[in-house]
């Protein structure tokens, strides 16, 4: 399926600026005014973190990209394309079927599925867990639903997305080894992948309202990009944090009377421990949107 217009062009307009948008493409240099790049080196200075931003006014095509093709883990963003190919692989009475489990699928970090293990739950309410509440168990459900990770992998393929390279479900897609492209993505490919899915073409019409309006009702993400962009601005979003520092989040947020802006903050350290820090991706949200003059 060909991509929307929209994000075709705002592709070209990152490809000219930053080199071929690729598995195997150079880590990218900021697209916007020095103040800017300034902005986002600081951050990674003040955080002690690597940083990938990339956001696209898709009214404008404008953008801003740091390391808009480097590869960073995905983590439970791949919730969002994972639901989306679940939806558009299933109708409407399937979405009303129960899905049963039992304890050994459980997982940690399962607070919707953990409560339900005796009568099972509907497929529409494990897209809801696993969006809504980022449920690790409703994840590796819908996997299922799919054939696995190698089919959310094709159906990325279908949609352009040759970069993002999902491999392992929960909880083992989290490992996020420096250097392992498993289960990685870049900024770029991820914040256009989940726009073509929640206000592209990818879904049917049907799917894609409620793709959006679950992801507008996550619990997750209130100090993520959600904390980085106006109050009034409604914000589907989905996060993820992973070991080695990652916390990740991609959202596709509505300012009142403008077009849909998509944006992703992805962010990692070095070692095994490290934690991650939401405030990071809160201001990298901040600049991105400042820089588009959207602010």
């Amino acid at each position: 399926m060909q991509g929307s217009t929209w994000l075709a062009a705002a592709t070209v307009l990152v490809a000219a600026a930053c080199g071929p948008s690729s598995a195997e493409a150079p880590p990218a240099r900021a697209s916007a005014t020095p103040d800017v790049r300034d902005g986002f080196a600081a951050l990674e200075t003040s955080y002690d973190t690597r940083l990938g931003v990339f956001a696209v006014d898709t009214g404008t095509g404008r953008r801003v990209t740091w390391r808009g093709t480097e590869r960073f883990p995905f983590a439970s963003t791949i919730k969002a394309p994972l639901a989306a190919v679940v939806l558009d692989r299933t109708s409407r009475r399937g979405l009303a079927r129960t899905i049963h489990y039992d304890a050994s699928d459980l997982l940690p970090g399962s607070p919707v599925t953990e409560k339900h293990l005796a009568d099972g739950l509907p497929l529409r309410d494990l897209i809801d867990a696993a969006l809504r509440f980022s449920d690790n168990t409703a994840a590796n459900l819908l996997f299922e639903q799919i054939g696995g990770p190698a089919q959310l992998d094709r159906e990325l393929d279908r949609i352009g997305d040759r970069v993002t390279n999902p491999e392992r479900t929960e909880p083992d897609l989290n490992s996020a080894v420096p250097g392992d492209v498993r289960d990685t993505t870049t900024p770029q490919a991820l914040a256009t992948t989940v726009g073509e899915y929640v206000v592209g073409k990818a879904l049917p019409r049907h799917d894609r309202d409620l793709l959006r309006t679950t992801m507008v009702d996550n619990t997750t993400g209130d100090a993520l990009i959600r904390a980085g962009v106006p109050k009034e601005w409604v914000v589907a979003d989905r996060t993820g944090g992973a070991s080695h520092g990652v916390r990740t989040a991609v959202a596709v947020a509505f300012p009142p009377g403008r077009s849909p802006v998509l944006i992703a903050v992805m962010s990692r350290r070095d070692q095994v421990g490290d934690e991650y820090d939401d405030a990071v991706i809160a201001e990298a949200t901040r600049i991105a949107v400042g820089a588009l003059g959207l602010a």
